[in-house]
């Protein structure tokens, strides 16, 4: 099985996706405290990581139109 086939997560779970960088796990550590009891933070977060593994991978198209939209507003903003 090649890297780009690997459909392990860090959760343990095949979603499709590739297995976590080493980048994203260190993200997903550092990520805002949403609540003060840690349980219930960490519960958060898993449903976050819950509804995004779940979600189709973008395609193309849809990277080329958020990268417009990002970029044309940085060009506004520069003008």
């Amino acid at each position: 099985m090649t890297t780009s086939t690997n459909t392990v997560v860090a959760a343990g779970g095949a979603c499709g996706r590739p297995a976590l960088s080493e980048a994203e796990q260190a993200r997903r550590a550092n990520r805002p405290v949403r609540d003060p009891d840690p349980k219930r933070n960490a519960a958060y977060w898993a449903r976050i990581d819950a509804i995004v593994d779940t979600a189709p991978p973008l395609t193309d198209e849809q990277r080329a139109i958020i990268r417009t939209a990002f970029h044309g507003a940085r060009a506004q903003e520069a003008a």
